[in-house]
């Protein structure tokens, strides 16, 4: 009864061809142990979120904000102790004014890294602008900007191997005696790669503090947080970054970034995020306290929410013959699921689709446009209740060969599933793909 109404809800409100609805119960049914086996994840992720607050005494004193320099604020500090409790680290910096990831890598590594000493990125090229923060795709001739390369820290990178997994042997090869981080990228950015798994991450820290033990291992954690049952941070990676308008802000968060890890490098890289002398112990949060703690209370939900649209979306896609990345009904290491449209007008119309699937700014239209930090003109989809929120249903799109969208977010299954219809519905009524033929 409730399974016939939904379709004719689609059908007469929505205007969505029943030939898609169809489909996507086709693929939801190929994908019912995957999503078992999310839910089991969901459910341990859930239990130890509901131990670090019960731990580290969470009250409603908590939700308070003080002003001014923020000494002393109880809030702030009760964040990040649980933070720290959920990462199963010595020490976290959670803060509004990390504006989004890369400003948390960025400190991070300008927190950690002298002149001299050598970066060494072990999966591949990293996104696009965290090349902006490294210096890598600065011109020649321009002008200082305060790059990690202008302050004269050194960089490489060490290519994945040809399964776009690590290697192992080309890592340790790398490492010279100036290299003081090996960093891993966990998640794919603009690249066309499965994220990294967990065990390969774990593989590459171990192996790495083996060969040399004064090496700080770094993992960029965006995109990555609660989709598997263990974080990087469980097998010795030393400090791990990401963003609060992903993953662990649960969709609540209004804005901010983390940072875990080691005390002593917490410390330094508080330093940064402040000034020597200051750290840690200064930083309003503007009564975010409560929406950040909420967040990371329902993030697990969310983010297996997220997971089961990407796997869908992924799903649906290969079904209709196009190039998907994690290939469909694999293990997820991340909540991005990227099609491979190979047309331009493919790529918009899907982008277009999940804009006008989302409840903000559904009446917008996204047109590829220069956006800061990226070297080539950008198409996002981005109608969230947070703006440039990437746990709510999103897509985006750099305008280049292959012309790949990402999809990612949804802060309910529901509406994740949505997106994925008006997404096909779209292309089929602009004469793209053609849903019964490749059934």
């Amino acid at each position: 009864m409730a399974e016939r109404i939904y379709k004719e809800h689609l059908i007469r409100d929505f205007g969505i061809n029943r030939g898609i609805l169809d489909y996507l119960d086709w693929m939801e049914e190929k994908l019912e142990d995957s999503f078992q086996e999310m839910d089991e994840i969901c459910a341990i992720n859930q239990l130890k979120v509901l131990k670090a607050f019960q731990d580290n005494n969470i009250n409603d004193t908590h939700f308070g904000w003080n002003t001014g320099y923020g000494y002393d604020d109880a809030g702030r500090e009760a964040v990040e102790k649980v933070y720290a409790s959920i990462f199963h680290t010595e020490a976290a910096l959670v803060r509004p004014n990390l504006v989004n990831g890369t400003h948390a890598i960025a400190t991070t590594l300008f927190g950690i890294l002298k002149p001299g000493e050598e970066l060494l990125e072990v999966t591949g090229t990293p996104y696009d602008t965290l090349q902006t923060v490294i210096g890598k795709n600065d011109a020649p001739d321009s002008a200082f900007t305060g790059t990690l390369m202008d302050y004269g820290i050194q960089y490489r990178e060490v290519a994945l191997g040809e399964d776009m997994d690590v290697d192992l042997d080309a890592i340790v090869n790398a490492i010279q005696p100036e290299t003081k981080v090996v960093a891993m990228q966990r998640s794919t950015g603009y690249d066309w790669r499965p994220a990294i798994p967990l065990e390969s991450l774990r593989i590459v820290t171990e192996t790495v503090h083996r060969f040399r033990p004064d090496i700080i291992v770094m993992v960029d954690n965006c995109y990555g947080e609660f989709v598997d049952v263990q974080e990087p941070t469980d097998f010795g990676v030393d400090v791990m970054a990401g963003s609060l308008i992903k993953n662990p802000g649960g969709g609540l968060a209004l804005s901010g970034g983390y940072i875990v890890g080691r005390s002593d490098l917490i410390e330094r890289i508080s330093y940064r995020l402040t000034c020597p002398g200051i750290g840690a112990e200064c930083g309003l949060t503007f009564g975010q306290n409560r929406s950040v703690l909420q967040g990371m209370f329902l993030a697990p939900k969310v983010v297996n929410a997220a997971v089961k649209g990407a796997m869908l979306c992924g799903a649906a896609y290969d079904g209709l013959g196009f190039e998907v990345m994690p290939p469909a009904y694999s293990k997820r290491s991340d909540i991005v699921q990227a099609i491979q449209f190979k047309d331009p007008d493919k790529t918009i119309a899907f982008c277009q689709a999940i804009q006008s699937a989302s409840p903000i700014d559904a009446y917008v239209t996204p047109i590829p446009w220069d956006m800061p930090g990226y070297e080539d003109q950008v198409i996002m989809a981005a109608g969230a209740f947070v703006q440039g929120s990437s746990i709510e249903l999103s897509a985006d799109a750099p305008l280049r060969e292959p012309y790949i969208a990402y999809f990612q977010g949804g802060l309910t299954y529901e509406h994740a599933r949505y997106g994925i219809i008006k997404s096909l519905d779209t292309m089929v009524k602009k004469g793209l793909i053609d849903v019964e033929e490749e059934r």
